[in-house]
């Protein structure tokens, strides 16, 4: 059977036709430049800039899609949103225990948070109102996944080349007064690891595409999810028998990057995934994980890893530090519970004595910045209690929201909603783990869309018999 084109109508008269793109972009097209190019962005010096950038074609589709579909929950993130932006009026305060500064001081700062939540906020949107042909999940899956590969193998540049660092283009192109900016040589500045005394001396703690550790460790293990999703249970068995590769070696940078936050969170990301196994009444399936454990745990202490170990639980020495700033963030935050004060403060003294601050000669002393040490702590001291609550209580929504998902998404999802109410304490979501962690529920909500569509041709078919 022959079939013919309709004809294409001419344009009007003195009308020009349209012209066709120069390049024709699939959707979904940001978000896959942002997770698959990574590193050229960190070669760059865009690193999390990028996360900006990439933001702003989103927010272009969604005006061109209104009206734009929310996702469970959504009213306590925008109330949340709106908490940050009100705190930004009391930054001129300045809590009792702290250093006075200037408010054009701290503006940089908060404009990096809020441009942070909201990129994120975006991406969630984006994520979510994409459809499944536009931007099938396991198409995103597989993008984690490969963001996860990404770290392993930042990590073990960290450990083995630990000195590694360039100038980047962008950090070329910025005035010395502004590239020198500690701040801002974490954000343009590629290093393979931050180099700290963790252990007594010197030790390398591996950081790349990031610019610190923590965040490292943090992105590493919310992706774990998804890597083992798109490598392990959507996967050939070829991909399996990589993905396992994978997974020893990353064991490495793991152990070297002294993150006991990381280690802790591992730990939890495995009694998760047993616990899951049991309620779906997959014996088999934790024998076999029991087993691996057993061997992981063999070859580890048969490794030289273990003295990095025992080394890092005799030196706890960012205990003290840790303290000194939680009792600080505390005590600050109580002077402004609802509002905080729009962004960190420096401590006056130090975890030894309140006289023991920063100097000429030694730059590193005292005065730690109260609000650094976990996303708990920074939204207290921002945001104050009510704008922490919020923040807690959309991730607590979320979960709740998609606690039934069984599917395999909604595992890694839930579990990567779950684990930033871990990380709070310890880490700073600020800004690529936020990101990971609103795609995640994003995920979770394109799979709830996808299962209503489902369901819903199933009744019409049902119907129509």
């Amino acid at each position: 059977m022959t079939v013919l084109a309709a004809p294409v109508a001419p344009p009007p008269p003195g009308q020009v036709p349209p012209r066709p793109p120069l390049l024709k972009l699939r959707p979904g097209w940001p978000l896959s430049g942002l997770l698959l190019l990574y590193p050229l962005w960190w070669a760059l010096g865009l690193g999390t800039l990028i996360v900006f950038l990439m933001a702003v074609p989103m927010v272009v589709h969604l005006v061109r899609r209104r009206p734009v579909k929310v996702p469970p929950g959504f009213g306590i993130w925008l109330l949340f949103l709106l908490w940050v932006l009100a705190s930004a009026t009391m930054l001129n305060f300045e809590p009792p225990g702290t250093l006075r500064g200037d408010a054009s001081d701290r503006v940089i700062s908060v404009a990096y948070n809020i441009s942070g939540y909201a990129a994120a906020t975006i991406i969630l949107l984006y994520v979510g109102n994409l459809t499944e042909r536009e931007l099938p999940r396991l198409r995103l899956v597989r993008q984690l996944s490969v963001l996860f590969i990404v770290v392993i193998v930042g990590g073990i540049v960290g450990t083995f080349f630990a000195s590694f660092d360039f100038t980047s283009p962008l950090e070329l192109l910025l005035p010395s007064s502004i590239a020198q900016n500690s701040f801002v040589q974490n954000l343009v500045h590629p290093s393979a690891a931050q180099l700290q005394e963790v252990l007594g001396y010197t030790a390398p703690r591996p950081s790349a595409p990031f610019g610190y550790t923590n965040t490292w460790g943090n992105c590493l293990s919310l992706l774990l999810g998804w890597f083992v999703i798109g490598w392990m249970v959507k996967g050939g068995r070829g991909r399996r028998v990589l993905g396992v590769a994978i997974l020893v070696v990353a064991a490495v940078p793991v152990v070297y990057s002294l993150n006991r936050g990381l280690w802790i969170g591992l730990g939890l990301s495995a009694l998760y995934a047993a616990v899951r196994l049991a309620l779906r009444g997959k014996v088999a399936a934790i024998a076999a994980m029991a087993l691996a454990v057993m061997v992981t745990i063999v070859l580890f202490l048969a490794s030289p890893l273990t003295t990095i170990v025992q080394g890092r639980l005799d030196n706890p020495k960012s205990n003290s530090i840790r303290e000194f700033t939680t009792e600080a963030t505390l005590e600050a935050a109580s002077y402004s519970p609802l509002l905080g004060f729009g962004s960190t403060r420096a401590a006056s003294g130090s975890s030894q004595s309140i006289a023991v601050g920063k100097s000429a000669d030694c730059q590193r002393c005292g005065n730690p910045t109260i609000g650094s040490n976990g996303q708990l702590w920074l939204l207290l001291i921002a945001q104050g209690f009510v704008g922490a609550a919020l923040y807690i209580a959309f991730f607590v929504r979320s979960a709740w929201a998609y606690r039934r998902d069984t599917s395999s998404i909604g595992a890694a999802g839930l579990l990567a909603c779950v684990l930033p109410l871990f990380y709070m304490f310890v880490y700073n979501a600020l800004v690529m783990p936020l990101l990971i962690a609103l795609l995640s529920v994003g995920m979770l909500w394109r799979n709830d869309q996808e299962r209503a569509v489902a369901h819903a041709r199933r009744v019409t078919s049902e119907r129509v018999e």
